[in-house]
């Protein structure tokens, strides 16, 4: 940038160091300003300027794309909600609440208890293991599948029901009866003939 300064008189006086009264000096000036260093628009670091071209607004390529994206981004944001503006309404939400009641009916009068078979999710009737060969085989098929989806998300329950049972299965065993003690094999006689 440069400046012209106005020219200057000065009153008449004697110049000492030639003849004559002075009777005005014109003095001009020009003062030139030239960028030499800017800061970053996004993180404020310093950037060097050369002299030539337009003056650098950032110091690196990945600021100049991040402040774009933040401009556009603003932008687009400031458009209407039908045109993919975002929109000034606070944000609701629609809970569906589902409440469980569990009713209990006590009659008199005799009892009759009903054995309802268990049913599978698909609708299909199962049936538990018979006798201890198939609840070994059973417990056997689940430790097989322990990593199964099916069982997998289930498997704190599937523990705990087990160490359960397992408690109960030792805890109620019976006091087998005492079995007589193993008979040592006697020495045979010798065989005598007369």
């Amino acid at each position: 940038m440069t400046k012209h300064l106005a020219p200057q008189l000065d009153r008449p006086h004697q110049d000492e160091e030639q003849d004559g009264l002075v009777v005005a000096v014109r003095e001009s000036g020009v003062v030139r300003e030239q960028l030499v260093q800017r800061t970053c628009a996004w993180c404020g670091t310093p950037v060097p300027y050369k002299g030539k071209g337009r003056p650098p607004q950032y110091c690196k390529a990945a600021h100049r794309t991040r402040a774009w994206e933040l401009r556009t981004a603003q932008a687009r944001a400031a458009r209407p909600v039908s045109d993919g503006g975002q929109t000034r309404e606070p944000v609701r939400e629609v809970v569906e609440r589902t409440e469980t009641v569990v009713r209990t009916v006590v009659r008199e009068g005799p009892v009759k208890v009903r054995v309802i078979p268990g049913v599978r999710l698909s609708g299909e009737a199962y049936t538990l293991p018979e006798d201890a060969v198939e609840w070994v085989q059973a417990l056997m098929y689940l430790r097989r599948h322990a990593s199964s989806p099916k069982v997998y998300s289930f498997r704190e329950h599937v523990a705990r029901a087990c160490e359960t049972t397992a408690k109960v299965l030792r805890d109620a065993t019976p006091a087998l009866p005492a079995l007589p003690a193993p008979s040592r094999p006697t020495a045979a006689a010798p065989n005598r003939t007369p």
